[in-house]
């Protein structure tokens, strides 16, 4: 096991702590010690000349009205992180959720949430572009005008070259619950155009939202959400499944899948392998542990499973991505959302369990 046990800033370099056990390390990549204590949720994204990016939001709290969203840069081959900086802020507005993704040609985008109101049922979708891998960024724009539309995961790009961008529809205004009429849905931009449009939605008894999604082969996607409800103690929470069959345009009634989940956060991401990775806390009522399953036979099961972290937690909303190279990483964050950390392991870790 080796350890790097501190976080500093020296000539405007954010230096990272390491974690590593086993084949899985963790890297603190940026605390409570840089402006804005919190900072959630995060994502990441490997451009195509190697560099590593992370986004995110930060400010005071969480409903703050001072938020923003940040992002930070890894050039290839280094070992640390750029001081973050300011890539989206909207006069007399809060940011939220930010997503960082490039797409197979080059452009990078940002999308992001700005909140209108006291409550996340008030957003709307936002997005920036950029065609210098995130050095410079385009004014901003509105993609989902609907109140209340959000983002969480990245897109992905279907076999006839679409972009289908999963997000998610919250309603209601209890801060502690995700009510029953909260829904999954998608955004899809075809080949060519220049506008997203809607591309069918997730409904389900107790509400969903956050989708992860993924092509299983051609035209038949699953998607997995995060529960809908509140809180409280449950032994009926689980991760929502749902399933298209028609390239993403309608999709099955969500329906309980086998994963318990504690209303937070999944991703779901496609490996080059073509095996399905589903990154999740394995329980109904705490964001711990943070857990990986595999499936080698296209979503029928997950006998591979492992723990990425463990301990009293919370590690909440995980982002995940397979660089070039067949290295996975996610980012998620913790200590009541001040720190945001990096794991990276291989997809052999979890064919070995």
């Amino acid at each position: 096991m080796g350890r790097c046990l501190s976080v500093w800033c020296v000539w405007g370099v954010l230096l990272t702590s390491c974690l590593e056990v086993g084949a899985v390390e963790r890297h603190r990549v940026l605390g409570p010690e840089f402006p804005g204590r919190y900072k959630h949720p995060s994502s990441i994204e490997e451009f195509d000349n190697g560099d590593l990016f992370i986004a995110y939001y930060s400010g005071e709290g969480e409903y703050a009205e001072d938020t923003a969203v940040y992002g930070m840069r890894k050039n290839q081959g280094e070992d640390n992180w750029s001081t973050p900086r300011i890539i989206a802020d909207t006069p007399d507005r809060s940011e939220g959720n930010a997503v960082v993704w490039q797409a197979p040609d080059g452009i990078v985008w940002l999308f992001y949430v700005c909140r209108y109101g006291e409550t996340w049922s008030t957003s709307r979708i936002k997005c920036k572009l950029s065609k210098d891998r995130g050095v410079t960024w385009s004014d901003s724009r509105i993609i989902a005008f609907e109140q209340g539309m959000m983002v969480r995961n990245r897109p992905i790009v279907l076999g006839n070259g679409d972009y289908l961008l999963p997000v998610y529809h919250e309603k209601g205004e209890d801060r502690e619950r995700v009510e029953p009429e909260s829904a999954s849905r998608f955004l899809r931009l075809k080949k060519g155009h220049r506008e997203w449009t809607d591309s069918g939605m997730i409904v389900s008894a107790k509400g969903n939202i956050q989708p992860g999604a993924a092509e299983i082969s051609p035209n038949r996607l699953v998607a997995y959400c995060r529960r809908g409800g509140g809180y409280e103690p449950t032994e009926t929470g689980y991760i929502v499944r749902s399933e298209s069959t028609d390239g993403g345009h309608t999709w099955s009634e969500g329906r309980d899948s086998e994963f318990p989940n504690p209303n937070s956060a999944v991703d779901f991401l496609k490996l080059q392998s073509g095996n399905l990775l589903l990154v999740y806390n394995n329980s109904m009522n705490t964001r711990t542990p943070l857990s990986a399953a595999l499936s080698t036979d296209q979503d029928k099961s997950y006998p591979h499973r492992i723990d990425l972290v463990t301990g009293e937690g919370p590690y909440a909303y995980p982002f995940v991505i397979q660089s070039r190279d067949g290295t996975i990483h996610a980012v998620f964050t913790s200590d009541a959302r001040t720190v945001i950390n990096h794991l990276t392991f291989r997809e052999a870790e979890l064919l070995d369990k």
